[in-house]
């Protein structure tokens, strides 16, 4: 069974807690204070024999302008879209008006409803949960998310409300499963860059909350949307600043969040601010995406705020290739995720670079070119002694990674492999990709006789 699961409730109830608890996995930010989540997270658990889509949500607020409004307008849009909603309330504290809000609202909604009583370890938490009965929901579960109590009737009330709504899991399908796996793409750069407003602008609705202020992504949240056909998973991150300003502990999960989706990424989009591009922190998160071998695409945003817009660019480029030779050639893409110029060049940018990422070139084709590069400029002489470079071949790709075979390797200087490296780029048309250059000496034939004697 196959079912879309969203869990709400009013901020600080576990909901984030139950959702890591499903998913098998730690994906969500937990922490003591209330509002931590703020978009709607999507994950992906097996519950019992059931396969889940689980929503995380935040909490819901009585709020009808600001940050909270959008935050509750994101959780009913899930709810919206939901096959059971799960609504969380806290048994320890017992129901408040807030629940009875929303206990209201999840009625009118049609969604079927499993009340889920949380935090009912201890006495006081299973005193608390028989106020769970007021909502008129029905009969609440009774669960512990973080000590994983109470899970099997979890699994049953969810089993009996998808019956009960006519949900056949035959007709659930996984959309990875059958168009492929998506293109997985991270949005990073410094906090108020533009980030959510650049994922917003490419999937055309108002999927993550923005705003002026700095900090509102908390969580990175992965968007699945489809482009040209071909199905995307986009991760919208948390600013991350530089290291010594990061003193609050919640900041430095969302930011260990953020460098986890660096990780699991294959492209790696650095949004800069144009009213203040490559900072030192671009420059360093840039320079991380490509230690971590990842295809790298710059997007400046807020460009309709530009006035010399050809001397701006010209000093960017200028800039990215002195500043980060490594990733020279990358795309540059400039434009305004709010009025939506330019950001149809953005995903035909990734695509491309994506492209030479994959990228595999024969063995014939490289020992070709090697032989010429060594013809043009042979290796020096190390005490008094030639390096001869043998055999190149591609040993994979994503990022393209070549081993050359050669004698003394360990005397081959990093210039000279700098040089090669340039040459790869050049050559094979593999500008602003990582390359991997191992150098490994050959097995020395002579060495068992010396053995011997």
């Amino acid at each position: 069974m196959s079912l879309k699961l969203v869990i709400t409730g009013r901020p600080n109830v576990g909901k984030s807690t139950l959702f890591n608890r499903l998913a098998g996995r730690k994906l969500a930010l937990v922490h003591d204070r209330p509002g931590v989540t703020r978009d709607r997270r999507e994950g992906f658990g097996r519950f019992g024999d059931m396969d889940l889509t689980l929503v995380d949500t935040a909490g819901l607020e009585t709020a009808k302008i600001g940050l909270e409004a959008d935050m509750r307008t994101q959780t009913l849009h899930a709810v919206g879209d939901a096959d059971i909603c799960l609504f969380l309330v806290d048994a320890r504290t017992g129901i408040t008006p807030l629940d009875q809000v929303f206990a209201e609202i999840l009625r009118k909604s049609g969604c079927p409803v499993v009340l889920v009583a949380n935090k009912t370890e201890g006495r006081a938490g299973r005193d608390g949960m028989l106020d769970a009965y007021s909502l008129g929901l029905g009969e609440p579960v009774a669960v512990s998310a973080e000590h994983n109590e109470g899970m099997g009737e979890l699994f049953v009330a969810i089993v009996d409300a998808a019956k009960v709504a006519g949900l056949d899991s035959e007709e659930q399908v996984d959309e990875d499963d059958e168009a492929g796996k998506p293109l997985r793409i991270a949005v990073i750069g410094r906090p108020n860059a533009g980030k959510s407003t650049l994922i917003n602008g490419l999937v055309g609705e108002e999927r993550l909350i923005t705003g002026p202020e700095a900090g509102v992504t908390r969580d990175s949240i992965a968007v699945d949307w489809s482009w040209d056909g071909r199905p995307v998973r986009l991760a919208d991150t948390a600013g991350m600043r530089k290291r010594a300003k990061i003193t609050d502990h919640l900041e430095k999960m969302a930011v260990s969040d953020s460098l986890k989706s660096i990780v699991f990424a294959e492209v790696v989009v650095v949004v800069m601010d144009a009213l203040s591009p490559l900072d030192k922190q671009d420059l360093q998160l840039a320079d991380l995406a490509e230690r971590e071998g990842r295809a790298v695409v710059f997007a400046v945003t807020k460009w309709d705020l530009v006035r010399d817009k050809a001397e701006l660019l010209a000093h960017l480029k200028e800039r990215l290739a002195r500043l980060l030779p490594q990733l020279r050639g990358a795309p540059l893409v400039t434009l305004s995720g709010l009025t939506g110029r330019g950001l149809k060049r953005l995903m035909p940018a990734i695509e491309s670079i994506h492209k030479d990422w994959n990228a595999k070139i024969k063995t014939r084709d490289l020992n070709d070119w090697l032989k010429s590069m060594t013809q043009r400029h042979p290796p020096p002489a190390v005490q008094g002694r030639r390096i001869k470079p043998r055999y190149i071949s591609q040993t994979k790709s994503r990022p393209p990674t070549f081993v050359l075979m050669c004698s003394r390797a360990k005397y081959l200087p990093s210039a000279y492999k700098r040089y090669l490296i340039n040459g790869l780029r050049d050559d094979f048309d593999l500008l602003g990709v990582p390359i991997r250059l191992i150098v490994k000496a050959g097995k020395n034939p002579y060495e068992d006789k010396k053995d011997d004697g």
